[in-house]
């Protein structure tokens, strides 16, 4: 038997390990149950899953790959050289949690931008659908997509952890018997599932190893991913001027005559801008009191970056993104040593 929420084999001896359940007849683990009635994390699995793993078993598979990506954390959810890794396969990418970003960027906006993106990471899909799960918002496109690409095969369902893999199958099978939640790790093992006459098959989430997500305490997920669509939060500099976002991440940024530069991020997550020249004594006095939440890890590492007039967007895995025009040359970004930064192309 294997737990219905997360595919991990159920076992009765021993309640530290995954698939526990104190019921030798029980269809969910206790992990599960807690997670689903309670919110409450009883064992934490948000390392230790083999992404090399994931990939091979899907390989062997005669299926067609639903790759769910997170629009807001779209980064993070990349798997260079997909393509290369699954030869032969038709991929049908599923750009999750639309309404995490502003009604004012279009379908058409973000559709350019995710297959710029795409081709910049060597991943070749076959269809792009975007989807709200929780609004039930793409869902019948989702089906129809597979439906026609599938021909008589089943769909395996890929992605980084947390990019909404269970939650979209809850939705296309109408139900909510998978387990989902914001904690890295929930699903960890194989689950399958037939909906419309299509045999879908859920994969254990790929550790996404260069996120804030992975740097921070379980509890402080709740204050940097975002639950609603965010608010821009919009500065107007002409001088010197360093953001933090919270305790966890520092942005300075080097003003010319002016420039604009706009916060995509959760609404809980403290955003608080000063004068370059006053943040190292803001960080040394208020890390942990005024800035919080703080990561787990205390070593840091910079990332700079030299713009030319192009609108770019500083994006810091697991938190979110800001915006950046106007005359600002020079870009400094410090977070915890694990987490990636990434320069592009601005989406909006």
């Amino acid at each position: 038997m294997i737990c219905k929420g997360c595919g991990v084999p159920l076992q009765t001896n021993d309640k530290t390990a995954p698939g526990y359940t104190p019921k030798a007849d029980g269809e969910y683990c206790q992990r599960c149950f807690r997670l689903i009635h309670y919110d409450d994390l009883t064992l934490s699995m948000k390392t230790g899953i083999d992404p090399d793993t994931v990939i091979d078993h899907v390989s062997q598979l005669d299926a067609v790959i639903v790759y769910v990506v997170d629009l807001f954390d779209f980064e993070a959810g990349m798997i260079p050289g997909l393509s290369r890794k699954l030869p032969g396969k038709d991929m049908i990418l599923v750009a999750s949690k639309r309404d995490l970003l502003p009604d004012t960027l279009s379908h058409e906006k973000i559709a350019s931008f995710v297959f710029s993106r795409l081709k910049e990471y060597g991943i070749t899909i076959q269809e792009l659908v975007l989807t709200s799960a929780e609004k039930h918002v793409g869902i019948d496109e989702v089906k129809a997509a597979v439906k026609k690409h599938s021909r008589s095969r089943c769909a395996a369902v890929i992605g980084r952890a947390n990019s909404g893999k269970s939650t979209l199958l809850n939705a296309l099978s109408g139900g909510k018997s998978l387990t989902a939640s914001r904690y890295p790790g929930t699903t960890l093992g194989y689950t399958e599932l037939e909906i419309d006459g299509i045999q879908y098959v859920d994969t254990p989430g790929i550790e996404i190893a260069g996120s804030m997500v992975m740097a921070v305490k379980e509890k402080d997920l709740r204050t940097i991913l975002p639950r609603s669509t965010v608010r821009p939060a919009v500065f107007q500099i002409h001088e010197d001027q360093s953001y933090a976002l919270g305790g966890l991440a520092r942005l300075d940024v080097k003003c010319g005559s002016s420039a604009t530069v706009t916060w995509y991020l959760s609404r809980e997550l403290y955003l608080h801008r000063t004068r370059l020249s006053n943040a190292d004594e803001l960080w040394k006095k208020q890390t942990g009191k005024l800035l919080v939440p703080v990561p787990t890890e205390k070593k840091k590492k910079k990332y700079q970056f030299h713009r030319d007039s192009e609108k770019t967007d500083v994006v810091i895995d697991g938190l979110g993104w800001a915006c950046i025009s106007g005359d600002a040359p020079t870009l400094t970004v410090e977070v915890p040593a694990g987490v990636n930064v990434t320069f592009r192309k601005a989406m909006m």
